[in-house]
């Protein structure tokens, strides 16, 4: 299950954020942490094509994919020491497939701010800077104990110790790991030290409501192609607060909030597809008369991996997938009609599965 961790200084909105995508009442007060062990929430991923696969397969049943929010406690100037107990939230961000880090862009006396004032840059450099501090500290130690191989003559330690310097000097200069060019043998390398500033990154801007519709704030917008612009980060701006208050709200009445607002939806299928993007990673579907499944695969997986995704004896036995992408489903009303007008494709072992596939795997036992 793809895991998502939510960073930020305290008083950034992370807890206020997670309730509004899980739909749970975790404390969000306003002094630093207030959240000390990580609370885990699982989600839905919302997805309307599930639905319509469901109907047009008449499956009884329908199962999507999760994502697990992992609220992690506010870091302070200082984490990568110990500083607000930061070596514990350090580690529990190693544990995330990806991170989404919170900056706080909205000005509220009651709530106070940790840095004095309001200034989203700054306090992204905080954070940024403490993990890089910690993944520079694993990188040391590291290195120290592959050189002594390293000068004995040892091939593999002496090809570690040349991938390690690299990290080094990065880290040093205040480049997270994330932004380096490395080839897949040194990418290896890195996953092996899960190194914080290697995960992918997507921020969400916790704005003021009066800031919404996005085009209310010239200023975020600026900033948003700022991020974007420096390492083609996911930017999602919303207010978490709201967005809290969404969560408890009816499906008719959120809509009919939200149409009020001029938004066309909510914060979690904004956030959900930009975490999505940033690992990018594609949704395909199974479908019988039983149930309709939504599944999670790395871009350019092939077909046989897709299948032992569903079962292992699927890609053990793998023979075909007869394919058929949603926009074409839907066109033709059903799979049957589908293969009867010829649009169902028979795609074979090096086929590499798109987003929007509707696959019917064929496998020998």
């Amino acid at each position: 299950m793809l895991e998502v961790g939510i960073v930020g200084l305290p008083n950034a909105g992370k807890s206020s954020l997670f309730n509004a995508l899980t739909a749970q009442q975790v404390p969000a007060e306003s002094f630093p942490f207030c959240t000390v062990e990580p609370n885990v929430g699982i989600v839905e991923v919302p997805d309307p094509r599930l639905a319509t696969v469901q109907q047009l397969y008449g499956s009884r049943d329908r199962i999507p994919v999760f994502i697990r929010f992992v609220d992690i406690a506010g870091l302070v100037r200082g984490a990568s020491r110990g500083e607000g107990l930061g070596n514990r939230f350090l580690a529990h961000i190693r544990e995330v497939d990806a991170v989404v880090h919170v900056l706080r862009a909205f000005g509220d006396p009651e709530v106070a701010h940790v840095m004095g004032a309001v200034d989203p840059l700054r306090d992204r450099e905080v954070v940024e800077t403490e993990l890089a501090l910690a993944d520079l500290e694993t990188v040391e130690g590291r290195l120290e104990r592959v050189e002594k191989k390293a000068r004995s003559g040892e091939q593999p330690a002496v090809a570690e110790q040349r991938v390690l310097q690299r990290l080094k000097e990065a880290l040093e200069r205040g480049t997270p790991v994330r932004r380096l060019a490395l080839s897949p043998e040194e990418r290896a390398e890195v996953r092996s030290l899960q190194l914080l500033t290697a995960k992918p990154v997507i921020y969400v801007l916790n704005v003021d409501e009066g800031d919404l519709p996005w085009g209310g704030a010239p200023a975020h917008q600026e900033l948003s192609r700022s991020l974007a612009a420096e390492e083609g980060a996911s930017v999602v701006a919303l207010a978490a607060r709201l967005e809290a208050e969404l969560a408890r709200m009816g499906v008719e009445e959120r809509a009919a909030f939200l149409r009020d607002l001029g938004l066309g939806e909510a914060g979690l299928p904004r956030l959900v597809r930009a975490a999505y993007e940033a690992l990018d990673l594609v949704t395909f579907f199974t479908a019988n008369e039983k149930q309709a499944r939504a599944w999670t695969a790395k871009r350019g997986t092939r077909a046989p991996q897709a299948a032992g995704l569903v079962h292992s004896d699927f890609e053990k036995g793998f023979i075909r997938a007869e394919t058929i992408g949603f926009p074409e489903l839907v066109a033709h009303g059903s799979f049957r009609a589908a293969r009867e007008k010829g649009a169902v494709r028979s795609e074979g072992r090096d086929y590499e599965v798109r987003d929007g596939d509707i696959l019917l795997f064929r496998w020998h036992g």
